[in-house]
């Protein structure tokens, strides 16, 4: 199977289309020779683009997440030293 490129112009006028007939999107899809997954993911990617504010929303989201990981791995790193620290210590007094 090949890979199919779309202008940007008829990616809009499939969306328009989808948004305004009421009709399912894969018949849609299939009146246009295009693969229904495909032309949900180009409505998907219009409505995204349409809410500014979802990207920055999910910016925020991967941005806290990646903070949470840092933190669970800082807490771990430092665990461990002050496991080594005790071990440490109690050999030298013992």
């Amino acid at each position: 199977m090949g890979t199919y490129k779309y202008s940007a112009e008829f990616r809009a006028d499939a969306v328009a289309l989808a948004r305004s007939s009421g009709r399912p999107v894969s018949r849609i899809a299939a009146e246009l020779g295009v693969n229904h997954e495909t032309l949900r993911q180009w409505i998907k990617t219009a409505e995204k683009a349409e809410r500014p504010e979802a990207v920055a929303e999910s910016a925020k989201d991967a941005e806290i997440a990646a903070l949470r990981k840092q933190v669970r791995e800082l807490e771990m790193t430092r665990d461990i030293l002050r496991r080594a620290a005790k071990y440490f210590a109690g050999e030298t007094n013992g």
